[in-house]
């Protein structure tokens, strides 16, 4: 009962919530500024001390039995980019985190979309070429350096793509720097284009 869910008024590209509805279409005032590489990025709830948690206990304490409820909010949140996707894929691990965690958390609930949407899952589409330093105490700017080069698409899975649109699944959007570096390279190999969908996402006040 404490969990913030988001909903409309939404920034139409990165789903930044608006206190005031100012029509369809509106952008937030980064999204007007630099348009982001993914169309549409929606989220279920605003990541808070009460959110946290959840997020924390599914990512690192292997709540892992939790992915199918979490596949059912994600369908409800993006219900519209589930819709029009024609293929999920996660935001990969590197392999050496991977080895280390058992689970990548963000392929758990690209395969809870993928069945609750009944959309095709392509769990390993992207993968992560370098382990970057955790990105949680740099600023935007730095978070897109930190991640330059460190995404590719697997090869011989180019052809996978061919003009569909992806779904790209992850657990938390913060800055959009990570979604951005996994869009632009989705992108480069030939996807049509890229929705966003994630379990939470962070919103700064005063922005």
């Amino acid at each position: 009962g404490r969990i913030d869910f988001v909903g409309p008024p939404l920034c139409a590209a990165c789903g930044l919530p608006f206190e005031y509805d100012s029509g369809p279409g509106t952008l937030c005032g980064a999204c007007a500024r630099r348009s982001p590489p993914f169309q549409r990025a929606r989220a279920v709830m605003i990541y808070n001390s009460d959110s946290r948690r959840l997020i924390l206990d599914f990512k690192h304490g292997d709540r892992t039995d939790a992915a199918p409820a979490y596949g059912r909010w994600l369908l409800r949140a993006g219900g519209e980019l589930i819709d029009d996707a024609d293929l999920v894929a996660p935001v990969p691990l590197h392999w050496t985190r991977l080895f280390a965690r058992r689970y990548n958390q963000a392929a758990l609930l690209g395969h809870a979309v993928g069945r609750a949407g009944g959309v095709e899952v392509i769990p390993d589409l992207l993968i992560r070429r370098r382990r970057t330093p955790p990105q949680g105490r740099l600023s935007p700017s730095a978070r897109r350096r930190n991640l330059r080069g460190a995404f590719q698409v697997r090869p011989l899975s180019g052809p996978a793509l061919n003009g569909r649109r992806v779904l790209l699944i992850d657990d938390v959007y913060t800055t959009g720097a990570t979604v951005s570096a996994c869009a632009k390279v989705l992108l480069g190999a030939g996807a049509g284009a890229v929705d966003v969908l994630t379990l939470a996402r962070v919103v700064r006040t005063g922005r």
